[in-house]
């Protein structure tokens, strides 16, 4: 399996060391320097399974490159690096498709357990075994990593198709933010619990029938989410 990851940074000197460090982390680093730069690498390297991606870009910016990623790929994880620290940027950017976000300036050990946590999820890690999970109107494989609501495909990214996973093997019961984050992001994840609710909001606006009165992922206040069956 290759471990390739695509960098898109503007600045050559962040991006150096970014490369630097994944490259003795034994990861293959594509760089691009603009946003359609990034684009056009990522169409001839369909075994990238990592994209980090800057938010301030000339051209065009982080939040776009993820979005138009998404749009044709749900299975290449995505880390969206930012240098400010304003809560919209990282809720814009994990709303726009990305499954982490790193806050400039961080640590070379930070950039490189985020990168090996996303990179065993989107693929780099052994296949399932072969199943399904069926709650009506939902249909989990397993083996595909796919979801179906009334036998239509729901377009999933790795890490909303682990959380409904967990949700679906645990139906009517209250899951806290922590133990959805340890599941999902593993337990050495570096960042925050927000990170939990902001997918979770995602998730709901592509399978319940009203995201905002959902029936399927109830809010436990103060505590989780649980499964509404």
């Amino acid at each position: 399996m290759a471990r390739k990851v695509l960098v898109l940074e503007d600045e050559s000197s962040i991006r150096s060391f970014i490369v630097i460090n994944l490259t003795r982390a034994g990861y293959e680093v594509i760089e691009a320097e603009t946003g359609e730069d990034a684009l056009e690498k990522l169409k001839s390297g369909a075994d990238i399974r990592v994209a980090l991606l800057d938010i301030m870009l000339p051209g065009i910016d982080g939040f776009e490159v993820c979005r138009r990623i998404r749009a044709t790929n749900t299975r290449i994880g995505i880390i969206m690096l930012t240098a400010r620290s304003q809560e919209m940027d990282k809720v814009t950017g994990l709303m726009t498709g990305a499954d982490d976000y790193v806050t400039k300036p961080f640590s070379p050990a930070e950039l490189t357990a985020r990168v090996d946590a996303l990179f065993r999820r989107a693929g780099g890690a052994a296949p399932e075994q072969a199943g399904e999970i069926r709650q009506e109107p939902f249909l989990l494989n397993t083996r595909n990593r796919t979801l179906e609501k009334n036998g239509q495909r729901v377009k999933l990214t790795q890490v909303e198709y682990s959380i409904m996973k967990m949700f679906m093997e645990n139906p009517g019961k209250a899951l806290s933010r922590e133990e959805i984050l340890d599941t999902v992001w593993g337990r050495d994840y570096f960042g925050e619990l927000k990170i939990v609710d902001v997918n979770i909001r995602r998730l709901r606006l592509k399978i319940e029938d009203n995201a905002q009165n959902p029936t399927y992922i109830n809010t436990v206040w103060g505590y989780g989410y649980k499964w509404g069956f």
